[in-house]
């Protein structure tokens, strides 16, 4: 067989780095809507089916849990078809027992947070190694399958990771299954030109997956793919981490603050007060005009 460094790749072969969110606390929550177990099976028939339509497409998922995150499949690795769900499924149990095991150690409300940043962050350092191993590579992007809220804490490393797919070209995709919208993909997907989509029947995943998430980026040029009806651009403040409709910025980093600050914490700047205005200084007096003689 013909080495895959010899290949000429067409406008048609994709990288997929697909992010799967494991975070323990999100799936204890909707369990009863969408098990786990389930999940799973729509992602393999999914992946089996990237796989599928070309035979020099290359698949990598990352699994994000709550408290780290891991490469947990590779395709580029040489191995039996029979043998690829097998391993991606071991790898993925090992890595979901190692974050409960971290998980046990504190103590969180409601569903918690997953490490979407650094899932992220790895993978464009994935891609970016992709780049730089050659001319002729499949063009990457990368697919969020993502159901826990947005973490505030994480909003400039994950903005970051935006904006630097952005200038690689590397479209960010988000499939959302969690009871809410996600600001952070949103603003992924639509900085980036990707896809974003909240499926509304769970038990169909499979089915939005492949009609949608499914498509090379070629060939999305010549489809009509689901818009978003809006995008959430509300920023963190990074002073306390909340989600703020109207606050401060920095004039020199532009680091973002709900309330008034003397100093930025992030360059130093130091920030000048507002001067108002003295009641008993009279106004300027309005210009004359020259009479005509």
């Amino acid at each position: 067989m013909t080495p895959v460094s010899s290949k000429l790749y067409t406008d048609d072969v994709s990288l997929l780095v697909v992010l799967i969110d494991t975070n323990p606390f999100f799936w204890n929550s909707v369990k009863s809507n969408l098990p786990f177990s389930k999940f799973i099976s729509h992602v393999l028939a999914f992946l089996n089916s990237i796989l599928l339509v070309n035979q020099q497409n290359q698949v990598v998922v990352l699994a994000t849990g709550h408290n780290s995150c891991d490469y947990v499949f590779d395709s580029s690795v040489a191995q039996s078809q029979n043998q690829r769900a097998e391993h991606l499924l071991q790898k993925l149990e090992e890595f979901v027992d190692k974050d409960e095991s971290l998980c046990r150690e504190e103590s969180v409300d409601g569903q918690g947070f997953s490490l979407l940043s650094g899932s992220l962050s790895m993978a464009l350092c994935y891609i970016q190694r992709v780049f730089r191993s050659g001319p002729l590579h499949p063009h990457p992007r990368i697919l969020c399958l993502h159901g826990s809220p947005d973490g505030p804490g994480q909003y400039v490393a994950i903005m970051n990771s935006i904006f630097s797919a952005q200038r690689s070209m590397v479209p960010i995709d988000a499939c959302v299954i969690g009871t809410q919208h996600s600001a952070f993909l949103q603003q992924a997907s639509y900085i980036t030109g990707g896809v974003y989509l909240k499926p509304q029947l769970l038990d169909g995943l499979f089915q939005y997956l492949s009609t949608v998430f499914a498509t090379d980026l070629h060939s999305r040029a010549f489809l009509q793919l689901p818009k978003p009806a809006g995008v959430d651009f509300r920023a963190s403040c990074f002073c306390h981490k909340n989600t703020i409709d109207m606050g401060y910025i920095c004039s020199v980093c532009l680091s973002i603050f709900c309330k008034h600050q003397k100093k930025c914490s992030t360059c130093g700047s130091v920030f000048g007060q507002a001067q108002a205005q003295d009641s008993s200084t009279p106004p300027n007096p309005k210009r004359k005009t020259p009479m005509d003689a």
